[in-house]
């Protein structure tokens, strides 16, 4: 299970935050909504599951974080930490 410290697959990760960047940016900046670049793994899978349960309020964020499965988000939380943010 992804919250049980395991580390994610940053590729597939990569592959999978076609539809994150959407509307994230990618260059960690804040333009009305929350940056993930840079997100601490633990939290970024902790967040997203909550999500996938329904524990946190955010319809678009919850049918995205339905399609995904442990693994997944662990790929994607892996990936996510890793990259930094822009500073220009």
């Amino acid at each position: 299970m992804a919250a049980d410290g395991a580390k994610g697959d940053r590729e597939l990760g990569q592959y999978l935050s076609s539809e994150c960047v959407t509307c994230h940016q990618i260059s960690g900046r804040y333009d009305g909504i929350p940056p993930i670049v840079g997100w601490p793994e633990d939290s970024f899978v902790e967040i997203l599951s909550e999500y996938r349960e329904k524990k946190r309020e955010n319809q678009v964020m919850r049918s995205i974080a339905v399609k995904f499965s442990d693994d997944e988000i662990a790929a994607l939380a892996a990936y996510f930490g890793s990259l930094k943010p822009r500073t220009d």
